[in-house]
């Protein structure tokens, strides 16, 4: 635990001054009971047969006056919170690649059941987004709260040719910012230079003014991908992460199948499907977030909820200032109340 004004703290010397102080009045009230002739009297006074019990009232109010001068000096602690991510895209390759067996019954079909249960296991609140990928992407599923649209959209996929990684990001950060005038269609292409979302500056409408900010400082949304990692066409993934960085939005990545891979048939052709974990972890690593390996459908699956935490809770330095001071008010309340009711006095 850290301090903001840790010059308050000075102020906890004066604790042991009261202490010495309510010694010094205890002795005083001590000589004058034994004027008294009656012993009773004195008895009374200097509060015999409870000499324990009177001095805890004024011990809890030295507890309260601490808490006071620990609340003034603003402690900061790390502790778990709720995310106040609200949105999160999920993003599914759903290319030939994905056909592979090397992730039982195939990786879409894992991919699939994953992402279903991860969506079971977000708080209600948060938006839920689905994009799907192959040559191109396109949103299956604007974000939102209706879980059954979101199931009936990943039930809905289509294996497709070829992988566009970065388009997958590039639609994805259009979804989550409708208004920065992302030109979705000169996107999808992949093949023209991109600089900053533009890539006519002529033809292109007027957008907002963007201005960079740190790569995953933007916490009200993050991307999910789930992939082979294996791109074939579109637009370059690291210069997709890159644009996501600038926005502040962390792209986890989940790679999916095996390290070995596996030689896959379809209509005639055949071809060696690979984990491209390099690039994954490239893309995870320059939008401040993580990659996730997922070897198996069981692999995949918690992974799946290991995200599912990660999204959800998350560990940040928070002023604990209100703790203190409600402990100081509590303390202080119990104080008081027990010496009314042992001694009919505030203490």
């Amino acid at each position: 635990m850290q301090f903001l004004w840790p010059q308050y703290l000075w102020l906890l010397l004066a604790l042991p001054l009261l202490v010495l102080l309510y010694v010094f009045v205890l002795r005083r009230k001590k000589k004058l009971a034994l004027r008294y002739a009656s012993l009773s009297m004195v008895k009374e006074a200097m509060g015999a047969g409870q000499s324990m019990r009177r001095h805890l009232p004024p011990l809890m109010f030295l507890l309260a006056l601490a808490a006071m001068l620990m609340a003034a000096a603003r402690p900061v602690a790390v502790i778990a919170l709720p995310s106040a991510q609200q949105t999160i895209i999920l993003a599914i390759d759903v290319s030939g690649s994905m056909r592979a067996t090397d992730v039982e019954p195939n990786r879409l079909v894992a991919a699939q059941n994953a992402a279903k249960s991860f969506i079971a296991d977000l708080p209600r609140h948060v938006k839920v987004g689905i994009v799907a990928f192959a040559g191109s992407a396109q949103v299956a599923q604007l974000p939102t709260m209706n879980r059954e649209d979101l199931v009936t959209a990943i039930d809905r996929f289509q294996l497709q040719r070829a992988t566009a990684t970065g388009n997958a990001i590039v639609i994805s950060l259009a979804t989550l910012f409708p208004d920065h005038g992302i030109d979705l269609n000169a996107m999808q292409g992949g093949r023209e230079r991109m600089r900053g979302f533009a890539i006519d500056a002529e033809r292109r409408p007027e957008k907002k003014e963007f201005t960079p900010v740190p790569p995953g400082s933007f916490t009200s949304a993050a991307i999910i991908m789930l992939t082979d990692g294996q791109r074939t066409t579109g637009v370059d993934p690291l210069e997709a992460a890159k644009m996501a960085a600038e926005r502040g939005v962390r792209v986890y990545t989940v790679g999916v199948g095996t390290i070995d891979g596996e030689t896959i048939g379809f209509e005639g052709w055949s071809m060696r499907v690979r984990l491209d974990e390099e690039t994954l972890k490239a893309i995870a690593n320059r939008t401040a977030a993580d990659y996730f390996y997922a070897g198996t459908a069981q692999d995949l699956k918690k992974v799946y909820q290991s995200l599912s935490s990660k999204l959800t809770v998350e560990k940040k330095e928070t002023e604990i200032s209100g703790l203190f001071a409600l402990a100081a008010a509590l303390l202080s309340l119990l104080a008081g109340g027990l010496s009314m009711l042992w001694f009919n006095r505030i203490l």
